[in-house]
C-alpha cells in the first residue's frame, strides 16, 4: 500500500485546510491571521491521525467536542510550510480541494515572507482565504475584516506571536 497516496485520499474527503482571523488589539490592523490544517476521525477509528501524526513528525491530537470526534491538527507554519504542504505538492488530492491546497499554500508562503505585516499583503491574504472552503462558513466576512482594518501601531507575527514594534 501507497501510505503516502492513501493520507491523500483520506485527507481529500475528511480534512480542512483554513485560515481564519481573529480580532486582536496586539495585531497590527486588528486582526490576527491564523492557518491551520486539520482532519477529523471517530475515536474508535483514530490510528490513521496518529500514522498522519508519526509521518510528519508534527502537530496533535485533541477531542473536537463539537462532533465528538479526534481531531490531528498543524498550525505551526513551520511545520504547516515544511512537512504538511510538501506532502500535497508530492500526493496531490484529486478533488476540487486540491484548488484551496494552492491558496493555503500561496497565504503561507505570504506571512513566510513576512507579507501580512503590510497592509497590501494583509488584504491579499484576506483576499485568498475568503476565495477558500466555499461551503464552509465564516465568523467574519472578508469585507467585515477589511473595512475594520486599523492603519497598524503595532506588528506582531502571527505564527509565532513573536512581536516587532
Amino acid at each position: 500500500m501507497d501510505l503516502a497516496s492513501y493520507i491523500s485520499g483520506f485527507v481529500d474527503g475528511e480534512a480542512c485546510f483554513c485560515v481564519s482571523f481573529q480580532p486582536s488589539r496586539r495585531h497590527r490592523f486588528g486582526w490576527e491571521v491564523r492557518p491551520s490544517f486539520s482532519v477529523s476521525q471517530n475515536e474508535d477509528r483514530a490510528e490513521l491521525l496518529y500514522i498522519i501524526q508519526e509521518t510528519w513528525r508534527c502537530g496533535f491530537i485533541r477531542p473536537d467536542r463539537s462532533d465528538n470526534t479526534l481531531k490531528f491538527e498543524v498550525r505551526s507554519l513551520n511545520d504547516l510550510i515544511e512537512r504538511v504542504l510538501p506532502h500535497f505538492r508530492d500526493h496531490p488530492l484529486v478533488s476540487g480541494k486540491q484548488t484551496d491546497v494552492k491558496r493555503f499554500t500561496e497565504i503561507c508562503e505570504l506571512i513566510q515572507r513576512g507579507e501580512h505585516l503590510e497592509r497590501v499583503g494583509f488584504e491579499k491574504i484576506v483576499n485568498i482565504a475568503t476565495a477558500m472552503n466555499p461551503s464552509g462558513t465564516r465568523k467574519y466576512s472578508g469585507s467585515d475584516i477589511l473595512n475594520s482594518l486599523r492603519t497598524g501601531e503595532r506588528i506582531v507575527y502571527a505564527a509565532s506571536n513573536r512581536g516587532r514594534t
